[in-house]
């Protein structure tokens, strides 16, 4: 029964397809991160011989050194000495050594952003909450001048709430290292819900950091929005960014797939490898999947090399590759997962030889007696949505709901085999 099955859907009628999103693209980069500083009226009083620290994370944020170089060539001029602190809480295995691997993943060197950048898992404690939550800051961060908190503003894969992926993430999480990462996430979800507005707002009033830099994206992933924000207005800024973020979140074209298969999960694309917004899937206990899309099977090929090994989120899948198995660094990924308490997202799935196996043991559980209509999807990550293959069921699904350009007709096998 599968062969016979399979021999049909091999000749499954297959588009690629370019989505066709709203286009908000912040032309002149450069010049309106320069604005945006000089309006903040930094004089180089305050500013001449400082040692400054940039926060810069895991994530693959558009234009990331363009940004970072571009603050960089601020503070020069007016005198300061700025360096870059890796701000990433227990990515890159929860190591100093680790973290640089990461940077370098992304383009920041030392090299390419003329600048040190300084690594250690030392924290200096802060305080606590007035729930008791201890709050912890990066020792060199802590014993420089000051601190620039530069992140991108974005939805959270693990929960909803006011402040999610952004400003005040990044001061405690991110600027804490490993201590105040695994401080944080040791309350579980509600930590990240309910901690990390109270445990940012410690770190602002320590006198440390000087502004943050919020980074907005549209759904191209092009930078549509770069605003300074002095740091006692961060907390009542970044919800209004953040809303402004969620607008922009580009999603799958329809909501019932049988099959998505992604090319590649890593850090770099997201927190969770694949982003859980995208695949209606967050796999943490007590907490509810969004109510779409609804897929019945996820098949992932493999790991990207950013990711140094660390496949977190392999757990989202239905059916992983040998290719991507023999990727993982278990140590670096289990680090990162136990940090998270979000064991479950760490579980391997059914290893397969690779994605045409995959497909034929989904395709067989499905059990469809009629092909021609099986919805199946093919993405390169969570990230990048703009270009993709799409079976025929699923383009005449997005006709009249979806903006879009067919570039090519192909088949299953064109694709698959």
């Amino acid at each position: 029964m599968i062969d016979s099955r399979f021999q049909a859907i091999s000749e499954l009628k297959m588009y690629k397809i370019k989505n066709i999103f709203l286009d908000k693209e912040l032309l002149n980069l450069e010049e309106e991160i320069l604005f945006q500083l000089a309006a903040l009226n930094l004089s180089e009083k305050h500013l001449r011989d400082k040692k400054i620290g940039l926060t810069v994370g895991s994530r693959g944020i558009n234009n990331l050194r363009l940004i970072v170089v571009s603050v960089i060539k601020f503070l020069k001029e007016n005198g300061a000495q700025p360096f870059i602190i890796p701000s990433m809480g227990s990515h890159g295995g929860a190591t100093a050594e680790g973290q640089l691997e990461v940077l370098e993943s992304l383009g920041i060197t030392e090299k390419s952003c003329g600048v040190p950048i300084l690594s250690s898992m030392e924290v200096v404690k802060l305080g606590e909450t007035k729930n008791g939550v201890p709050v912890y800051t990066d020792k060199i961060g802590y014993e420089s001048d000051g601190v620039i908190i530069i992140n991108r503003i974005k939805k959270h894969t693990d929960f909803t709430a006011i402040y999610e992926s952004g400003l005040s993430k990044m001061s405690t999480i991110g600027l804490g290292n490993h201590a105040m990462a695994k401080t944080i996430h040791s309350y579980g979800v509600e930590g990240l819900k309910n901690h990390i507005k109270d445990a940012a707002e410690i770190v602002f009033n320590s006198g440390k950091i000087l502004f943050g830099l919020a980074i907005i994206e549209d759904a191209y992933e092009h930078t549509c929005a770069i605003k300074t924000v002095h740091t006692h207005e961060i907390i009542s800024t970044e919800p209004k960014l953040l809303e402004i973020a969620n607008n922009n979140l580009p999603t799958l074209p329809v909501d019932e797939i049988d099959i998505l298969v992604i090319n590649e999960i890593g850090k770099n694309f997201s927190g969770t490898g694949m982003d859980t917004n995208v695949i209606g899937r967050i796999n943490i206990k007590n907490q509810q999947d969004p109510l779409k899309p609804m897929i019945e099977f996820i098949i992932v090929d493999d790991l990207s090399e950013s990711s140094h090994g660390n496949a977190l989120g392999i757990g989202l899948a239905d059916f992983v590759t040998e290719k991507l198995f023999h990727k993982i660094d278990f140590k670096k990924m289990n680090e990162n997962t136990i940090t998270t308490t979000f064991l479950k997202r760490a579980y391997i799935p059914m290893v397969l030889k690779d994605v045409h196996e995959a497909l034929k043991t989904s395709i067989q559980l499905l059990k469809r007696e009629d092909p021609s209509d099986l919805k199946l999807i093919q993405i390169p990550n969570t990230l990048n949505l703009e270009e993709m293959y799409v079976s025929e069921q699923v383009l005449l699904d997005m006709q009249g709901k979806k903006h879009y350009e067919v570039l090519e007709q192909l088949t299953y096998r064109d694709i698959f085999m």
